[in-house]
């Protein structure tokens, strides 16, 4: 964010002057480069291929001048390793001095084309060895390079994908661009069939909501658990939480607006079109959300999202968290991740018309979809999963960890149909809500209601899988989704293409798919104990931890699904498992740390000063002759709690440290799970109950009322 901007000149009023004025974007690259560049850029964006040496080192030399004409100083290959954030080397443009000590701004078409990050030191789930050091960042040519400003100054960042020397992929963005193209061509090869010659690219669409909290910086630096963990590892609830419903669309904060302004303007600047903001359930929560965008885009553009959230909360002397649960009695944060499938030529196929009963290509996508969902749902679930997420999923915030698809009365109708008698004739329509007061006009209804607890719910013209934690990225979400659907495509491809009576088959295709896939269809409350006994008795996974999804990585299902669209190969499918074990441990080792020392050098301490002081005053009060029952018993409470809990905290050390000489990482990631988090669980009960007891002025940290209701 630039502090220097010309507030007079910037804000809603001049969005489209200021919009990607940091992005070196197509229209930038035409401007700045020979046509005949330009025209090869173009083609190689949309069609594929490599650029060659000397148009190379042209759009490097243009990209420089521009970079350099606006402050920068120095170009890092940006990259999204399995971290789930991003990485960044920054190189100077600078020259070796000449003899006379005088050296000039340089960048060749080989340093945008190519970096060699180390890669030894992010995870590579055994892909890599520890002394074999090198790796291979290379440019991204479908998402723009773009300036970021920080302390730092501005830096040109150029997005690119990060592989191994050995080949495999060490990234996020890698398979999710193998899984676009795989996706584009079993999509081509679908609607080709349905006499589409003119459309050339089919590509995923996606616009994802981000959540989030806003607190007060130095309430933030008193809280150790936030500052090493990003969520509350202690923490009594709050006399108010969310149940009057006033934070949800209410007025924004006047601190919080100006967090906002700043937000978007550095956003619209970075070419990201955020649009809607607005208060979240809980106290502190909001969100943003931006316009659709090519699913690699849309990746990069969340990551950037994120990046600039935390940066500008800074500026406000506010801190952003994106952890899925950073207090335990409110509702947590999710990233919806809307998802469609659109043509170059501008049709969505995922668009039902007027008349869905009779948009054949509309029901065979949708029947190919659901198939895919249930086929693979345990994949799905597996790419939503994080360790903060797991303290979401299944809550009454968010959708429960069975995966199921949420089609709305009109659709359920005609599939309806469509299974029963093989033939659908009508659809419900949407009529017109009438509000009763002259002066409103009537509402167009819409032919369905939504539903909250689905997490893969159909909307209009979209599915929004509503599974993705708020800290995560959303690639691999959909990786899995594109190469699903892709798989779904091909299968009824396949048949298509040999049928001798092509609309007869698809006839049967479709009433196929819907009847042996219909259990993944409901549209009940998520939330309720009946949907998890009938999912049970349809036959869905119900995977409620993230380490226990991590497993469908490597099914003999997932290896040949990833294997014959090249997005994975066997090896980096077992890595990205084995990286999932690792991190769960090391969060939760990390967590249970911070948890001891808070407890042994902040909260006992505290509660045992106060009830020394206490006691104290039950001396004084019995030697005055004062009655000392209410005292005696608020004493006893105290100390009893404190026993408890000094008990805790013995065991959670003593299993702490057991869990560290737990070698298998999988065994070691399943003890922190069913040993270590169980403790964790145990040391915060009498806690959280002493926080209710103790002085609040002798308490040692912020509590939820000091944090989320006194910003």
């Amino acid at each position: 964010m630039d502090d220097n901007r010309n507030t007079e000149t910037s804000g809603s009023n001049n969005i489209e002057r200021i919009f990607g004025e940091n992005v070196f974007s197509p229209s930038t690259m035409r401007e700045r480069l020979p046509k005949q560049v330009y025209q090869k850029v173009r083609k190689i964006i949309d069609e594929g291929g490599e650029l060659s040496r000397g148009d190379a080192d042209v759009v490097a030399k243009a990209m420089k001048d521009w970079a350099v004409e606006r402050g920068a100083t120095h170009f890092t290959h940006w990259f999204q390793p399995l971290t789930g954030i991003t990485a960044e080397k920054h190189d100077a443009f600078i020259t070796a001095p000449d003899e006379d000590g005088h050296t000039m701004a340089e960048f060749s078409g080989k340093e945008l084309v190519m970096g060699e990050p180390d890669a030894s030191s992010f995870p590579s789930g055994g892909l890599r060895s520890t002394f074999e050091a090198r790796g291979y960042t290379t440019w991204d040519l479908t998402s723009p390079a773009f300036l970021k400003h920080s302390s730092a100054g501005y830096t040109l960042c150029i997005p690119t994908a990060f592989c191994s020397y050995t080949g495999e992929a060490l990234d996020k963005k890698t398979p999710l661009l193998r899984s676009m193209e795989a996706l584009n061509t079993q999509s081509l090869r679908l609607i080709r069939l349905f006499g589409d010659k003119t459309s050339r690219k089919v590509t995923p669409s996606v616009g994802a909501e981000q959540e989030y909290f806003l607190v007060d910086r130095d309430k933030y630096q008193k809280r150790p658990d936030l500052i090493f963990t990003g969520r509350t590892l202690f923490g009594a609830p709050a006399p108010k939480g969310q149940e009057m419903e006033d934070h949800y669309f209410g007025v924004i904060r006047e601190g919080v607006g100006a967090y906002m302004k700043d937000l978007n303007e550095e956003l619209w600047e970075l070419g990201v079109p955020a649009r809607t903001q607005h208060n979240e359930v809980a106290p502190c929560q909001h969100e943003l959300a931006p316009i659709y965008e090519n699913a690699n885009v849309a990746t990069d553009h969340n990551q950037i999202i994120m990046e600039a959230m935390k940066r500008v909360a800074i500026h406000h002397d506010m801190r952003c968290l994106l952890h899925e649960k950073p207090f335990a009695c409110v509702n947590g944060s999710g990233k919806h991740n809307n998802w469609s499938l659109t043509t170059d030529t501008g049709i969505n196929l995922l668009e039902p018309g007027d008349t869905p009963e009779d948009n054949v290509q509309f029901l065979l996508v949708l029947s190919c979809i659901l198939k895919a969902v249930d086929v693979h749902a345990d994949l799905l679930r597996q790419s939503a999963s994080d360790v903060g997420n797991d303290f979401r999923l299944g809550e009454n915030e968010a959708p429960p960890a069975i995966v199921s698809v949420f089609l709305g009365e009109q659709l359920e109708d005609v599939v309806k149909q469509l299974i029963e008698t093989g033939n659908a004739s009508k659809h419900i329509q949407g009529g017109v809500l009438r509000t009763g007061v002259s002066t409103l006009p009537d509402l167009k209804k819409d032919a369905t209601d939504r539903n909250r607890t689905s997490p893969f719910a159909f909307t209009g013209n979209k599915f929004e899988f509503r599974m993705v934690g708020s800290a995560d990225s959303i690639a691999s979400a959909n990786t899995v989704l594109n190469t699903i659907v892709a798989e779904a495509f091909s299968e009824v491809s396949g048949i298509l293409e040999k049928a001798d009576d092509f609309g007869g088959t698809v006839h049967d295709l479709i009433k196929k798919n819907l009847t042996e896939h219909r259990r993944i269809i409901f549209s009940g409350n998520g939330y309720s104990d009946t949907w998890i006994k009938e999912a049970a008795r349809r036959g869905l996974p119900n995977i409620k931890s993230t380490i226990e999804a991590a497993s469908a990585l490597t099914t003999d299902s997932a290896v040949s699904l990833f294997a014959c669209f090249g997005i994975f190969t066997k090896a980096e499918l077992a890595s990205r498992e084995e990286i999932t074990y690792e991190t769960y441990a090391k969060t939760i080792n990390i967590e249970a740390l911070t948890m001891i020392d808070m407890a042994g050098r902040q909260i006992l301490p505290a509660c045992m000063h106060y009830s020394g002081r206490l006691a104290t005053t039950i001396n004084a009060m019995a030697t005055a002759g004062v009655s000392t029952a209410a005292e005696s018993g608020r004493l006893n409470e105290v100390a009893t709690l404190i026993n408890e809990a000094d008990n805790a905290l013995t065991n959670l050390r003593a299993l702490d440290e057991q869990a560290s000489h737990v070698e298998d990482v999988k065994k070691q990631a399943f003890f922190y799970k069913d040993s270590v988090n169980p403790a964790m669980g145990a040391l915060r009960k009498p806690c959280d109950q002493l926080e209710l007891l103790v002085d609040k002025a002798m308490w040692p940290f912020p509590t939820y009322e000091d944090i989320l209701f006194n910003a």
